[in-house]
């Protein structure tokens, strides 16, 4: 999965980046998980010199702090992609923990929305390399269309209404219009009985914000509608037209509207953001822990972050990108069935029959090195040769080789094949054909063990997928 990802970021044109997994605190800001305390929500420690230094919580922060620091020698646009694990200091539970990877790519220094454009177009072939093609949809809006409709609804100066109206905008997909018109007004009742309070809105302000959020991508009048809604707010057009030129660069690469769609009920990273934001949503139906049937959802997602580079210079720097959840997207590949869950064989082991030959059975496993083959030598405490052979099958070894005095004297070798009992074999139904097809153990001349092996091996491996 990860050599897929990094393949397409090549493709683009990125570059990899190494950061360090520790940062000065003042590095990292102030955009911490749900707080703004800059001490808050990350692992903290001081060094000798008593200067506080963190845990990085995400890898764009590390990144901007490189790029200024190293501002005078790096190109511009800077294009670079991270992967790596990141901590929160928050309480672990069922798939949130203290710490996860991220696989990020940004441009530092692309001022244009055809930047944000690309990055949308490349979480979109990201997705389809995996294997998700059909499965997924890039949703596409634009902090500043949002902050226009709020501003157009007279909400521009009122921070807690704005929040609690982009939460119930934010609850689009599970409530529907309906529910989300419910917390836009007095408030929602929900099958349990309990009332969440609404934002309190006259019918006025309701209309403008649902005209806005249920406005349809495939609509030809699209941008009409999202001009309207913003009035003549000044920063809700330009975040029109930015949405407007996207769109047609969308087209132009042939991204259809239900791979990459403008969407305007997509609320994230709003105290992060500054211009087009988006996600990548799996769209394929799974049952979660209630045992409730569910869309799986975000596995990424990213937008135009102007303002965090900015902290370290007086000029001001641009800067689009988006990160990957690793973890959730590989369970959402185990779903699918493409994260390529055949089973992986441990390494060949030798066996130690007599302790006066290690050095000959060291030989047989440096061989099989040396042709490729995963093997190792037993060594255990025990040399009974039921314990060692006990160790193969917990190592989950195709095959173990046993060399007593007899077969050294023969100048062979037994190789007893531990798979042979474990494949079921949909081809050969007589399972006296099956044994006679695949003898458990045979005698082999030393001379041709590793040929042995390795045909051996990819016959399991083939049998196996």
């Amino acid at each position: 999965m990860i050599h897929r990802i990094k393949a397409v970021y090549e493709r683009y044109g990125f570059d990899p980046l190494e950061t360090p997994l520790f940062e000065y605190t003042e590095s990292l800001g102030k955009f911490l998980p749900d707080t703004d305390r800059p001490n808050a929500g990350v692992f903290s420690l001081q060094d000798d010199d008593e200067q506080w230094m963190s845990l990085r919580y995400d890898l764009t922060a590390p990144l901007a702090r490189y790029f200024a620091q190293n501002f005078e020698t790096l190109p511009k646009p800077f294009r670079s992609y991270r992967q790596g694990y990141v901590f929160r200091n928050e309480k672990p539970g069922p798939g949130r923990f203290r710490q996860f990877m991220q696989f990020d790519a940004d441009s530092v220094g692309a001022p244009d929305p055809a930047a944000d454009a690309e990055m949308c177009m490349m979480m979109a072939d990201v997705m389809d390399e995996l294997g998700l093609s059909g499965k997924f949809v890039v949703r596409v809006n634009n902090r500043k269309v949002l902050d226009g409709v709020l501003a157009a609804a007279g909400l521009a100066d009122d921070a807690n209404t704005s929040l609690i109206v982009l939460r119930a905008i934010d609850k689009m997909d599970r409530l529907g219009v309906d529910g989300v018109k419910q917390l836009l007004g007095d408030g929602r009742e929900d099958e349990s009985g309990d009332f969440t309070k609404g934002a309190g809105l006259n019918e006025d302000q309701i209309n403008r914000i649902l005209a806005y959020v249920t406005a349809d991508a495939d609509d030809a009048n699209l941008f009409d509608i999202l001009a309207e809604q913003v009035g003549d707010n000044e920063q809700g057009q330009q975040g029109v037209t930015e949405l407007k030129e996207m769109q047609e660069l969308f087209d132009a690469a042939g991204y259809s509207r239900d791979k990459v769609k403008i969407d305007p009920s997509v609320v994230r990273g709003l105290e992060y953001y500054t211009g087009p934001v988006f996600e990548a949503e799996l769209t394929f139906p799974v049952t979660n822990e209630k045992g409730q049937t569910v869309i799986f959802g975000s596995v990424g997602g990213g937008g135009r972050y102007d303002g965090l580079v900015s902290r370290f210079r007086a000029e001001a720097v641009p800067a689009t990108g988006f990160s990957i959840g690793v973890s959730r997207l590989a369970h959402a590949l185990q779903l699918v069935g493409e994260l390529g869950n055949k089973e992986r064989f441990g390494p060949v082991v030798v066996l130690i029959m007599d302790k006066d030959q290690i050095a000959n059975y060291q030989k047989m496993v440096a061989e099989l090195r040396a042709a490729g083959v995963r093997a190792e030598l037993y060594l255990g405490q025990s040399k009974n040769m039921g314990k060692q052979m006990k160790y193969a099958d917990r190592r989950n070894a195709p095959a173990v080789v046993i060399e007593g005095s007899d077969e050294r004297d023969a100048g062979e070798v037994q190789v007893k094949d531990l798979v042979a009992g474990k494949i079921a074999s949909k081809d050969i139904t007589d399972n006296a054909e099956w044994r006679a097809a695949r003898p458990a153990q045979v005698s082999v001349k030393r001379d041709n063990l590793v040929e042995h092996l390795k045909s051996l091996i990819e016959q399991n491996e083939s049998q196996s997928n």
